[in-house]
This record gives C-alpha cells, structure tokens and sequence, in this order.
C-alpha cells in the first residue's frame, strides 16, 4: 500500500462516542460533530476504508485510516 502524505490528513477530537472537528476541511466551519458511528469509527481505525459526509456542508470525507490523532484520507485536505 502506499503511503498517504500528511496533507491527506485532517484532526478530529473523541469526546466519549462523538467525534468533532475543530474545523470542517471543506466549508470551515468550527466545532463540527460529525455523524461517525463507534461501528465505523472502529472500522476508520483498523484501516477499512469509511465515508463520512459533513453535516455542515455535505462535503464527502473518505477515511483510509485513523489514529489516535488523525483520519488520513484519499483527498488533500491542507494547504502547503
């Protein structure tokens, strides 16, 4: 497999079974609770491929992996 570059990235925040971001990667908007259920967000961890749509904006997220920090996805996500 190859490796996904860190601009792939997006960090999130787990607050007991609800995972926020700080900022949605699409619209920007602050403080988004995302729709992911424990089910897949488990599934994100153990690198089964996951779509999350924002709630926010409708924008399509694809999780390829997840860590403690970070899902890494097969779009780019940052800025240089």
């Amino acid at each position: 497999m190859n490796v996904i570059p860190f601009i792939n990235t997006w960090p999130y925040e787990k607050l007991f079974n609800d995972i926020y971001f700080q900022n949605c990667p699409f619209c920007v908007e602050e403080n988004v609770l995302t729709n992911i259920k424990k089910s897949e967000y488990e599934r994100a961890r153990e690198g089964i491929k996951t779509v999350v749509i924002m709630p926010c904006c409708r924008g399509k997220l694809t999780i390829l992996e997840a860590d403690d920090d970070y899902f890494w996805t097969d779009k780019r996500l940052r800025k240089d």
